[in-house]
Order: structure tokens, then sequence, then C-alpha cells
């Protein structure tokens, strides 16, 4: 049993994806503080012919440390109609643009007023078109508290999971003698950032998965590759850190 577990991010890039495949439980970690200053849990960038340009789910600022599912959007303009059109602009030359805005039209169409509702619906929206059917959780149903490795492993034995697979970012700040204690192998991504078609000059990885299905459409699940590695022989290994 293989589980993972991640913020809910907006529309993010192919990893993001590539350690969903690897997974049987997908666990949105919705109820840990929202990243400060600029993060993905709202933004991501897509490609355009004038290189990357975000895309920002305005919000609206708690005044205090917030969870992310606590964090509410903001209404205060059009946010969804501007990105529509900024994405027309610069993916309408593409492949697969007609099944792209099908996908988008359902994703947008969503009336969440909070952060976490939005995002959630459209990773799972995005995993269902790219035939990628998980046992989907939010961490705020769960009921386990405590905070950094210890409520990741008491998580992991919830579901007897047997491996918990994660991205570079936990080489940051993961305790590793927790997971080994709790016969839970730790395993990190080994992203390929396998290239795809794309428009736009020189391929670039760390753009979002509409790219992909864009340029792609459902075929695009094939650059869906990465696997895993188990931490001892990453860090052993001499594995290039990338983060994202």
């Amino acid at each position: 049993m293989n589980i993972v577990v991640s913020q809910p991010f907006f529309l993010p890039w192919v990893g993001l994806f590539e350690q969903m495949r690897l997974a049987d439980v997908f666990v949105h970690y919705d109820d840990v503080q929202m990243p400060m200053g600029k993060n993905f849990c709202n933004r991501v960038q897509i490609k355009t012919r004038n290189g990357s340009q975000w895309l920002t789910i305005p919000i609206q600022h708690q005044g205090k440390v917030a969870r992310i599912n606590e964090i509410k959007i903001s209404h205060a303009e059009d946010w969804k109609t501007k990105h529509i059109a900024t994405i027309k602009n610069h993916y309408s030359d593409t492949p697969f643009y007609t099944e792209l805005m099908d996908v988008l039209g359902a994703i947008y169409a969503s009336p969440a007023s909070l952060l976490s509702d939005f995002t959630i619906h459209s990773l799972e929206i995005i995993a269902d078109y790219l035939e990628m059917n998980r046992t989907w959780v939010r961490s705020s149903d769960m009921n386990i508290p405590g905070k950094s490795t210890q409520r990741l492993v008491d998580i992991c034995r919830r579901f007897h999971a047997s491996a918990y697979i994660t991205g570079l970012g936990a080489l940051n700040y993961i305790n590793y003698e927790l997971f080994e204690e709790n016969n839970i192998a730790l395993r990190y991504m080994d992203y390929q950032k396998q290239p795809y078609p794309q428009l736009h000059g020189e391929f670039t990885p760390f753009v979002s998965i509409i790219d992909l299905i864009a340029n792609c459409g459902k075929e695009g699940k094939k650059y869906v590759c990465s696997n895993s590695v188990y931490w001892k022989d990453y860090i052993q290994g001499g594995y290039a850190y990338e983060q994202n």
C-alpha cells in the first residue's frame, strides 16, 4: 500500500501527478498552515509565447496564521474569466485545446468559496481525465492530531501503508527514524522531467499540468512516468537535488 500526502496545489506541475500515479491512497493535506508568502497553493505558471506567466487565485488575507482549509477565495475581481481568457490566448493553437477547455470548464464551474475546496476539486477532475482513480482523503476529515513527521507516520499507519512517497522538499525536514521504526519505507520521487511536445520554444517541465493536456491530451499520461527511490538509496546514490 503506497500513500502520498500533499498540500492541495493549484493546477500543479506534472511532478505531483507522478506522485499520484504511484499512490493507492492520496491524502489532501488541507489542515496544515498555509505557507507564508508566494507559494503554489494558489498560483501556478503556464507556458506562453512570451515565457512563463503566473495564474493566481486571489485570496482573502486572514490577518493571522491560517490553515489551508480556512483560506477564502477573494471575488473582488472576476479572476475566473481572466484565467480562461489568458489560457485561450496562449493555448488555442495546441492539438488538444478543445479537450483542455472541457476539463477547465468543469474545474472553473466550481462555486467553492474556500481555496482548498477549489484546488482539491481541480486535482481530482484532472486525475479522472488522466484515468488515475485513487482513494481520496482529506487530512481534515481524519481526526489525527500532531504535527511534522509523527503525524505523517500516523496517517500512514491509519491505512496500514507499507510505503510513503514524497517529493524532494521533504529532504529538509523529515525524520527517517520514525518511518523506519514503524516499518514504513520512505521513498523520494526520482523526477525524470520527461520532455513532451510543447509550443513556444525550449521544453520546460515546471509549468502546470494543463500544458501537458493541451499538447498531448489523454496520451500525455505516458509522460507521467517517474518512479520513486528508497530514501537511503536516494541519499547514498548521490542523486541531484533540484527542487521545483
